[in-house]
Order: C-alpha cells, then sequence, then structure tokens
C-alpha cells in the first residue's frame, strides 16, 4: 500500500486535500519539504514564508489544516510564532521540523504543536509524522524520545511513534 492510500484510509479524506503552510528559512530544505510533499495528492501547499512574523499573518489569513514549523527562524523564533498561531488560529495544527534537539526546547514546541520532527529524521519522519498529526496524535521522532520522555524506549507512549 503506498503512503498516500495508507493516509487516505486513515484520514478518511481521500477528495480533500491537506492544507499545508510551510514555514522555512532554508531555501534548499524548503524545497526538499515541497518535493517531499509533492509526493502525495493529499497534501496541498497552499503558502510558503520564511520568517515568524510571515506564518502568523498567512496562519491568520489562510487557517491552514496544518503548518510545518521552523524554529530558527529570523525575526520571530518559530516557537513565539506557535504561541501567537495557537491563539489566532487555533483549529491550525502545527509540526514542527526543526534541526533543534534540546529537550527543553522540544517540550516548550510540543506545547505548541502535535509534533516534533528532527530535519535529520525528515526523510524517513516527515510524511508518517504528517499523518499522526492529522488524525491528533503526537509525533516526536525517534532520536528525540529518551530525551524528552525519558521512559519511552522501555514503555509504550500513546500517539508517540517509535522505532
Amino acid at each position: 500500500m503506498s503512503v498516500e492510500e495508507k493516509m487516505c484510509r486513515t484520514l478518511e479524506v481521500p477528495m480533500s486535500p491537506i492544507r499545508v503552510e510551510v514555514v522555512e528559512d532554508f531555501v534548499p530544505f524548503r524545497q526538499y519539504i515541497r518535493q517531499t510533499l509533492a509526493k502525495s495528492s493529499l497534501l496541498q501547499i497552499i503558502c510558503e514564508v520564511s520568517d515568524g512574523p510571515e506564518a502568523v499573518k498567512s496562519a491568520v489569513e489562510l487557517k491552514p489544516d496544518l503548518i510545518l514549523l521552523d524554529i530558527g527562524l529570523p525575526t520571530l523564533n518559530g516557537i513565539e510564532a506557535a504561541r501567537q498561531i495557537r491563539k489566532r488560529s487555533p483549529k491550525s495544527k502545527i509540526l514542527f521540523v526543526s534541526r533543534e534537539s534540546d529537550a527543553d526546547t522540544v517540550r516548550v514546541a510540543l506545547g505548541f504543536g502535535l509534533g516534533y520532527v528532527l530535519k535529520a529524521w525528515a526523510a524517513s519522519d516527515l510524511l508518517p509524522a504528517i499523518e499522526s498529526v492529522c488524525k491528533g496524535k503526537q509525533f516526536v521522532s525517534a532520536g528525540l524520545l529518551g530525551a524528552v520522555i525519558p521512559d519511552a524506549k522501555r514503555q509504550p507512549v500513546e500517539g508517540l511513534r517509535q522505532r
């Protein structure tokens, strides 16, 4: 079963694409995200921005279903942008995609978003993370589980994907 078919069945919205806002300041990685999302007709990028204030503005105006949000953004970091987006576009789901791996940063980010993917793990984790977050489940790249949830490797944690 293809990723698209799996997402279609699990999301139960075969004809309605998920509207995605991509917030990433590093152009080559933003292009990588675009190419990855193009693998599924269920995902439609409606907006690409490169800083925090634009992320907030476009989220408020466009009300995307999903926001892929970097943390290390110019002008306004991703966590503060998420804080503002949560207040002004509360139905938009947030999935952080960042190189930041500090446990405290990840915990704070997860207070505003449903998922956190390390950029280094994006090849294997981005589409499964999108699937989980769109279903309302939390997702954390496996490389972060031990730091964020110390017992995660010994005890299954509801809603978190483990390898």
